[in-house]
Order: structure tokens, then sequence, then C-alpha cells
């Protein structure tokens, strides 16, 4: 089983941004030692608790620091950009890191109504064009508008020489169509979506078309997962992303991911249907138990890859979380 770590780079109660982003580096070597296939981070803004508004900027940071895991975002949110803006921008980091650039593209707005207003001009009108923007953003990438397009004169400077590897990020049938249309790479985020949908990836490995890129189709699940030594010690170690996303269905959140006994003390005093309700979509237990789950999520989506995205207040905790998985999930770790 290929895995992989999806990084939200959150910001713990008592930390700053800049701890989280250090953190967030120190994540990605890790993973890297233990044998991750890739490192990806995504791109929220001014949503209390996460840190990183800029995939493009930390993945120049990550990959100055790393040697060979792939990074990449997850996803850049291309309705508030210009497709040759972001090609040119991942481009330099593919002629930078050769042969180690993933570009996943998403659609949400990645924060609240006033932000996507400070982002985007129209951000809903430019949704309703996602399959025009990712049909430009991959002839840039490409290079291969035809000769009577407006952008056949143009490059999306430097070209690397290799190219970076598209992914086509989201939760709905739509986001599977667009992907199997244009012969991308999918991800499907299992633990956004609100319903178990298999059938979903399966639609976009039947509709797959060649274009050229890749020659056949490629899928990751994208799942949330604590582990620890014990299932007592890894269902407290979710208390904090728990009480978190419950604080943010609320408007609350400020203070970024609670401690353990902050997030006791907050889901005692609260709705206990919010507890239920989140951990509905999370791979909580010890090593075993969290192997066996992953494997069942695996051969039930028939995911090609997994890609991990794990919330606790100590850093410490995340990294060891990881470790864990990797010492179960991967047959061997490299030197």
């Amino acid at each position: 089983m290929k895995i992989s770590i999806l990084d939200q780079s959150p910001i713990s109660s008592g930390k700053t941004a800049g701890q989280a982003l250090q953190a967030s580096m120190h994540l990605a070597q890790m993973g890297e030692k233990l044998g991750y296939s890739r490192y990806w981070i995504a791109e929220h803004h001014d949503l209390p608790g996460l840190a990183c508004s800029a995939p493009e900027v930390m993945l120049g940071y990550v990959g100055a620091n790393t040697k060979k895991i792939r990074i990449g975002s997850g996803a850049v949110l291309l309705p508030h950009y210009k497709p040759y803006k972001i090609a040119e921008t991942f481009n330099m980091l593919a002629t930078l890191f050769p042969d180690r650039i993933d570009i996943g593209i998403g659609r949400a707005p990645g924060g609240s109504a006033e932000v996507t207003m400070a982002l985007s001009d129209n951000f809903l009108e430019q949704v309703r064009k996602m399959p025009e923007l990712v049909k430009n953003l991959l002839h840039f990438l490409n290079n291969d508008f035809s000769a009577d397009e407006m952008f056949s004169k143009i490059s999306a400077a430097p070209l690397p020489a290799v190219s970076p590897q598209p992914w086509i990020l989201g939760t709905s049938e739509k986001s599977a169509i667009l992907a199997a249309e244009h012969g991308t790479a999918y991800a499907f985020g299992h633990f956004m979506s609100e319903k178990e949908r298999p059938d979903i990836l399966k639609q976009y490995t039947a509709d797959f078309k060649v274009n050229g890129m890749l020659k056949r189709p490629a899928s990751i699940l994208a799942v949330s997962a604590i582990c620890a030594e014990t299932t007592e010690k890894a269902e407290e170690l979710a208390l904090s992303g728990r009480a978190w996303q419950t604080q943010l269905a609320k408007g609350e959140g400020k203070n970024g991911i609670p401690s353990v006994e902050e997030a006791r003390q907050y889901l005692n005093s609260d709705d206990h249907q919010s507890i239920d309700n989140s951990k509905r979509h999370m791979v909580v237990g010890n090593p075993q138990e969290v192997k066996a789950e992953l494997q069942e999520l695996q051969a039930v989506y028939e995911a090609d890859e997994l890609m991990i995205v794990t919330i606790t207040h100590s850093y410490e905790d995340r990294i060891r979380s990881y470790g864990l998985i990797a010492d179960q999930v991967l047959s061997s770790r490299p030197e």
C-alpha cells in the first residue's frame, strides 16, 4: 500500500503560525525518512487554526529541505487565480525540484465569504468556469495550445524537463468527471465527505480518458487518521481535532487546536452528538487497528494510494502517529 501525507499545517493553542509552518517542514522531512510517497500541503485563508495560505511558498521551503519525496498542493484553489500564473509557479517549482512536483487543483473557496471577495472578483462565476480553467491550466503545463488559440505564442516559463503532475481534488461526481475527461489523476477527500462514496472513484476509473500525460487512471483516497500505541491513547489524542471542528462549526476556534485537556472540558460541556458526527470519517486506534481500517478503505474504494491527514495538539504526537502507521503499512523503511 502506498501512503502519503496531507498537511493542513495546524496551529496548536499556545503556538504561533511560524511554529506551525516549521513543524510542517519537519513533518515533510520525517515523512521522507519514513518512506511516505508524497507530502502535500493545503491552502486555507484566514481560517482559525491553520497556517498555510500559500502552498507554493511553503513548497519552495519544503523542497529545499528534502531530497526525494514528491511534494505538492492539496489543493491550489484554482477559481481564485489565473491558470497562467499557477502554471508559471509550479513550473518554477518543477524546475527547482525535478520530477518531484504535484499540482493538486481544487474549486473550494478555502475561507469565509469575505475572504472570497478579497481574493476573487467573481468566485462563483469562476467556479462555473472550472472546466475551462482546468483545460487552460493543462495546456499551459503541457505547453501545447494549438496554433490558432490566443495563448499559443506564450509559455509558462521556465519550462521544466518534467512537468508538474496535475491532480484534481474533490468530493463529488463533478470533480471525478472533470478528472476523467481530462485524463488527470484524481484525489477523493474521504475525510471531507459526509457519506461513503466509493462509487465516485469507480466512476472516475471507468470514465478515464488517456490524454497523453497519464496512460492509466491514478487515484488517491485522503483519509483522516490518528494512531497511538493504544486505542485509548489514540482516542484521547483525537479529542483535540474533534473539539476544534466543533468550535469552527460554531464560529469559534480562534485559539487554534486545543490541548487534550482543553478539548475534554469543551466537549463535556457541549452537545455530544457533535462528537459522534466528527468520528464518522476518522480512523482512530492502535497500529494494528489503523492498518486494518486503512486496508479496508483502500479495498472498498479501490484507490491506488492513501493520503493521511492527522490533526493533534502536539506536533510530536502527530509525527509519532505517522511513524506508527508507516511501521505497520510499509513493508520496509528506507535506510
